[in-house]
């Protein structure tokens, strides 16, 4: 095993590093410009299931990126024992989606407010809380498992982004596909072949010549920024709060899918310096999923959670700054307040986003994969583990429909790939004799990550 510190990606701005304020706010762009969308998609898909009005949905979609942007802010600089200090974007994961439309459309968003409240403060607590004890059950080959499976089941999702989008009449169409590939071409070849700026920004770059060929191509739609108001005012209790049983438990295993996908996105941020995050990450990170869910969802936000398309950002562009990222929750903040300017991200075209959130996936996808093959040594065991895990979990992401003979709970619970994959390797890695080698408990580890300089 190498013995050099140099098993890390070649970061542009570490941890603590702050670049000109110019250059960071283009950075942090970059970082809002790639989560927005599919995360206030679903507020569209909740809001649509459960029939509100427009200027109820109108509604949902502020508060859902305000919140992202307070998560994301607590996760970079931290209000106590919550957040990670990490350079953690966060909003509102597709995990939740299922259940909360069909939740909203049967018993109303009332029942799915009150059951985020009271899963999200339950759950992500107690898993953060005792995560000292937990943490043995997490090695690099859990969380690297973890990281690669986010990655691979977020595959199909920029495939249908970079196709139009689900339900688009023009669906697969080859203006999409071009849209899609021009995007991607352009974040590849500039983040291959230039250096400096231009390799850092080669997400946001290929957003803006996606969408400026988007505009001239007549494909734009302007019409929800002519129709956005300039203010939106956050208002608690809006839609009510009730609870049910059923609803509070799938919640709660949801919850404890999204701590999952936390740990499996701090240690995918944090393989980018050859390390794993500490103890005080990993437990701050989950607080701020759970305490922040629960604040939001009081003002009629949805579930917060670390947005793994980012965590490819950061590999990709090798700039990993949290303060970066802090700036990109500021922006959000913004927009959530400022629904007009927001509204203006909404009008680029799902195809536009589709070529950037492909690179972002199979980054995340990557970098797990780097975790485990710097941290674990490949033998039998460890490789039967990794392919019963990752067998398991995208075997019920391609196949659902497998899983229709259990019960409903049962679907949603193992219908969950990061959730299998993890339970499985968690499961297997602690009965199979042997051990997984985690790298930074040998001799001939990497040498210690001298502790960021702590300038809050």
């Amino acid at each position: 095993m190498p013995d050099s510190p140099d098993e890390g990606i070649d970061l542009a701005y570490g941890l603590e590093e702050k670049p000109p304020l110019t250059k960071s706010f283009l950075l942090a762009l970059q970082h809002v410009s790639v989560m927005i969308v599919p995360s206030t998609a679903v507020a569209f898909i909740v809001a649509g299931a459960a029939g509100v009005s427009a200027a109820d949905t109108t509604f949902l979609v502020q508060m859902v990126i305000l919140f992202a942007g307070v998560a994301t802010v607590v996760q970079a600089y931290t209000v106590g024992p919550v957040g990670a200090k990490l350079p953690i974007v966060m909003g509102t994961s597709f995990a939740f989606v299922g259940a909360m439309s069909s939740i909203g459309a049967n018993s109303g968003l009332d029942v799915v407010f009150g059951s985020i409240v009271a899963a999200a403060v339950v759950v992500p607590f107690l898993l953060g809380w005792q995560f000292k004890r937990l943490q043995s059950f997490f090695p690099p080959l859990v969380t690297g498992l973890i990281v690669v499976i986010i990655g691979l089941y977020l595959v199909p999702v920029g495939i249908q982004y970079a196709a139009g989008g689900v339900g688009a009449e023009n669906f697969g169409s080859m203006q999409n596909l071009g849209l899609a590939g021009l995007v991607l071409s352009i974040a590849v070849l500039f983040n291959l072949l230039l250096r400096g700026v231009w390799r850092m920004l080669s997400v946001i770059i290929g957003i803006t010549v996606g969408y400026v060929v988007a505009i001239a191509v007549g494909v734009v739609d302007f019409t929800p920024f002519y129709e956005a108001a300039w203010i939106a005012v956050p208002t608690p209790g809006r839609f009510g709060f009730s609870f049910e049983v059923i609803p509070l438990l799938t919640f709660a295993f949801l919850f404890l899918v999204s701590g999952m996908e936390t740990i499996g996105d701090m240690s995918g941020i944090t393989a980018a310096e050859g390390r794993n995050p500490t103890e005080d990450e990993f437990r701050g990170g989950i607080f701020a999923d759970g305490f922040i869910s629960a604040l939001g969802a009081v003002f009629g936000s949805f579930p917060q959670t670390s947005f793994s398309q980012n965590v490819g950002i950061i590999n990709f562009t090798g700039v990993m700054s949290r303060h970066i990222v802090g700036i990109g929750g500021g922006i959000l903040i913004v927009l959530g307040l400022v629904p007009k300017i927001g509204a203006i991200v909404t009008t680029i075209p799902s195809a536009v986003f589709g070529g950037a959130v492909l690179i972002m996936v199979g980054m995340v996808a990557a970098s797990g994969m780097r975790l485990l093959f710097l941290n674990i040594e490949m033998n039998r065991r460890n490789m039967v583990i990794i392919a019963t895990s990752l067998g398991l979990g995208l075997g019920v992401a391609t196949v659902p429909n497998a899983l229709s003979g259990l019960p409903t709970g049962a679907q949603t619970f193992f219908g969950e790939p990061v959730i299998v994959t993890g339970l499985v390797a968690l499961g297997l890695n602690t009965v199979v004799p042997g051990e997984s080698s985690p790298l930074f408990d040998r001799t001939d580890a990497v040498p210690p990550i001298s502790e960021p300089v702590d300038d809050d």
